[in-house]
């Protein structure tokens, strides 16, 4: 799971967190952070081996760490994710828990718990994001025309709750149901800021608390060997949303999500991939509350955007492309770097046409983390339209 803050890794309580291998070999020549404080300390720290699929062993992985972000500045994050399969299949895949603690520099608490569980035999995919955000952050107001100098200063709490499970259908093809609350309190009617940004806010509706509560259809396919680092293969997920009053939303609206993803070896055989990333998030009917529009960095994972602040543009529906190319640096694979590019755009509103696109396009580093699993730490420098620009951090490929 990426961790959009981590950047000083402090300390480590760690043995392999395995993810899929693109093949069973693992190349003993490769290195990684593991590896260079080893050859450091001129002593080994642990045992290192390839996988073994054994039932019941926890892969744990945990570390204090720094971090920075547009909208954070600096922060402080602890991150554990334990890593675990539940047969011994040969085409057993990967379970996952991950949970963090962060507080900013900008008095931002987020605190995640975030599961992908695989039953025996891989006919069951169950999928759990718990959240919780005590958030102070800068809102620009709606549609694609807004001005990064004008802005209103808006807090929040905020509680998600959304949980899917998905049966297995067809190889690598799943399809599931679920259900989602997102419910925001503490939420300032008139917050301090820009006059017009306000106005724009308050034409549309804001509420001291919001509820989004519904139910989720998911289809999902995914034949990608490594989630976190994909060598090759491709992902798509539509995922539309029911919010009901009968189930104690706000108000009744529609939601739909189509995350499409290919990466593709290039030049061919190579470890250097070409990868694309459409993210659509689109109202069909209704009007979601103003927290819940689609908007900038506000996907499951905030990668978004690479360029702008989180939350700089949003509006009822948003499209979303971005393409990078990643290329190995040094050849035993410890340093890496990609350059992309990305556009976003926002319905206008009330019209809701789309009327402007927002470029961005940057270069970044990548430092291997975990040799096993292919995992990088990526730090990145984007650049958006209007001077917006600054450094963007995950643990894991942006997508």
């Amino acid at each position: 799971m990426p961790s959009k803050f981590l950047l000083v890794l402090l300390c480590l309580l760690y043995q392999p967190s395995f993810a899929q291998q693109d093949t069973a070999k693992v190349l003993v020549k490769q290195r990684d952070l593991i590896d260079v404080i080893e050859l450091v300390l001129n002593k080994p720290l642990m045992k290192r081996d390839t996988i073994r699929k054994k039932s019941g062993r926890i892969y744990f992985s945990g570390s204090p760490s720094i971090g920075y972000s547009l909208s954070s500045g600096w922060a402080g994050i602890v991150v554990a994710n334990g890593a675990f399969y539940t047969s011994e299949e040969k085409n057993a895949k990967l379970s996952n828990i991950y949970t963090d603690a962060v507080y900013t520099q900008n008095q931002q608490l987020v605190i995640h718990l975030q599961t992908n569980l695989w039953t025996k035999g891989n006919k069951f995919n169950i999928v759990n994001d718990w959240r919780y955000y005590s958030y102070p952050q800068k809102t620009y107001g709606l549609g694609g025309n807004t001005s990064v100098n004008n802005f209103a200063d808006q807090t929040f709490k905020y509680l998600r709750l959304s949980q899917t499970v998905m049966k297995s259908i067809r190889p690598n093809l799943y399809a599931g149901i679920g259900y989602g609350l997102d419910y925001h309190w503490d939420i300032p009617i008139n917050p301090d800021g820009d006059i017009n940004v306000i106005s724009n806010i308050n034409s549309y509706g804001i509420q001291k608390n919001s509820t989004s509560s519904g139910l989720i259809a998911n289809l999902l396919f995914d034949n990608r060997l490594n989630s976190i680092n994909p060598s090759g293969g491709s992902y798509a997920n539509i995922s539309f949303r029911q919010n009901m009053s009968v189930l104690a939303s706000d108000n009744n609206w529609q939601s739909l999500l189509v995350d499409l993803r290919q990466y593709v070896p290039f030049p061919r055989h190579s470890e250097n991939i070409l990868a694309f990333w459409s993210y659509n998030w689109l109202t069909l009917g209704g009007n979601p509350p103003y927290l819940d529009l689609p908007s900038t960095g506000w996907d499951t994972y905030s990668n978004t955007g690479r360029g702008y602040i989180q939350g700089r543009f949003r509006s009822k529906n948003m499209v979303y492309v971005e393409a990078e190319y990643r290329f190995k640096i040094s050849p035993s694979g410890l340093f890496g770097g990609v350059v992309f590019a990305n556009a976003q755009s926002v319905s206008a509103w009330p019209s809701n046409t789309f009327q402007s696109i927002a470029p961005a396009a940057g270069l970044g580093l990548r430092m291997k983390f975990n040799k096993y699993s292919r995992t990088n730490i990526a730090i990145d420098y984007g650049f958006g339209q209007g001077g917006s620009q600054g450094i963007f951090v995950n643990l894991g490929e942006v997508f």
